[in-house]
């Protein structure tokens, strides 16, 4: 049916109205809309959002499709109320070309639910020396607009010098992984009372702080948009909170993972709390808690990065770093912001759809839920309360932290232009 009633549903926390779709638009919102010739989706109760959009996304493919493909990635997307994907470019072959990105593009396009926007990479191979073909990225049928050796750090400030400068002729962003290597050598989890008493080595905050500190002052320098990926520890806020009141073009995201978990449970030794950058200390938590609620930072990021069963289940050392996110997100910001009551759920909708769309140009996305717009939806039962089973993911990988643990909210419906792509929690 080309028509779909959402039928009182409270659209952004609000109060409950229906939502009209016709074809692959919104065509009406209000109360006591007419059902005639639509099927009806009851959701009183329910919160509705605009499809939700992440900025960083692992989706393996070319080269890793035993960790996750476009297809399974963009299936665990939908199940998370994603629709749209921005994928990062630390595939093999590397993203570094026109080819690669548009090769990424296209698959997303075939398998339909949600789109994918390649990320294409900051430098020839992620080797940090030489700068990748950005113009012919930007002017391919991806048309890529944010730029990321994600995965490593740009450390080289010539070349993040030159690379603010060459995005800054089309509007494109350097997303940077914000990691000094020389500081971090051997590192393997956050660097504090916890790595010394288990005999870890220690990474440092001043590892992330002080590349983010060079890289503010080199886009005020360029006049060029800098993103920061991952942000983790309290001091990065406040660089990144003292560089906005300059007036510097600089945005943030933070993970859900680094809202909730801490560095205690690497005590475990379970390398599925180990991931880049690491897990640190509580008061690195609340800090990331107050930035998000204050707009300091400004979007959640999944960072989902899938791994096979034998990259994990292995001794702490030898374990790839990661954790899958997209099916959880949105029940961790639950547990972290909403019901801790740091944010509302408009605010949610402009951390995780209206923002990171904006920051990443994602046309038709991060779009108000009112006639007239593209019909990329989610619907959230936000009463739900459940244990997180792995063994229930789309994602081709299991790698998540919260195995058991119970989490708040469940998304039930996701569309993407006005075609379910998540029914009653299952894909279509």
């Amino acid at each position: 049916m080309s028509k779909i009633l959402i039928r009182g549903a409270k659209v952004l926390g609000g109060e409950p109205q229906d939502v009209l779709i016709d074809g692959t638009t919104i065509a009406e919102v209000g109360v006591g809309l007419s059902d005639e010739g639509a099927e009806v989706v009851e959701a009183a109760g329910k919160v509705l959002l605009p499809g939700l959009v992440d900025l960083h996304t692992h989706l393996r493919e070319p080269g890793r499709e035993d960790s996750e493909t476009v297809l399974t990635g963009t299936r665990a997307a939908a199940s998370g109320g994603y629709t749209a994907v921005f994928a990062m470019a630390n595939t093999f072959p590397v993203a570094d070309t026109a080819g690669v990105v548009e090769q990424v593009y296209r698959l997303g396009q075939e398998h339909g639910y949600c789109d994918v926007q390649p990320i294409g990479a900051v430098t020839v191979g992620l080797e940090g020396k030489k700068l990748a073909e950005l113009g012919a990225m930007h002017e391919s049928a991806a048309g890529v607009t944010v730029f990321s050796d994600d995965g490593k750090c740009v450390d080289d400030a010539v070349i993040m010098r030159r690379a603010l400068e060459y995005v800054k002729a089309f509007g494109g962003v350097v997303a940077q992984h914000a990691q000094e290597p020389r500081l971090t050598e051997g590192a393997q989890m956050n660097e504090g009372i916890v790595s010394a008493e288990l005999g870890l080595g220690g990474w440092p905050a001043v590892a992330e702080e002080s590349i983010i500190a060079r890289d503010v002052l080199l886009a005020e320098h360029v006049g060029s948009r800098v993103h920061i990926c991952h942000l983790s520890t309290a001091g990065s806020v406040e660089i990144v909170r003292w560089a906005k009141s300059r007036g510097i073009d600089v945005t943030a995201e933070v993970t859900p993972h680094h809202l909730l978990l801490t560095d205690e449970l690497v005590r475990t030794y379970n390398p599925v709390y180990k991931v880049n950058p690491p897990l640190r200390t509580e008061r690195d938590v609340l800090a990331l808690r107050e930035a998000l609620a204050d707009g300091t930072i400004d979007i959640v990021a999944t960072d989902h990065a899938p791994h096979p069963h034998e990259d994990k289940d292995c001794e702490w050392a030898a374990a790839a770093m990661g954790m899958v996110g997209l099916e959880t997100a949105l029940s961790v910001v639950q547990e972290t912001m909403v019901d801790t009551g740091l944010i509302n759920w408009a605010e949610v909708a402009d951390r995780m759809s209206f923002t990171p769309a904006r920051i990443g140009q994602a046309k038709g996305h991060g779009r108000p839920v009112s006639a007239g717009e593209p019909a990329n939806l989610t619907l959230v039962d936000t009463q739900y309360r459940g244990s997180v089973d792995p063994a229930g993911f789309a994602s081709r990988s299991r790698n998540t932290p919260y195995e058991g643990r119970e989490l708040p909210g469940r998304v039930t419906h996701t569309w993407l232009r006005g075609k379910a792509t998540l029914v009653d929690g299952k894909l279509t």
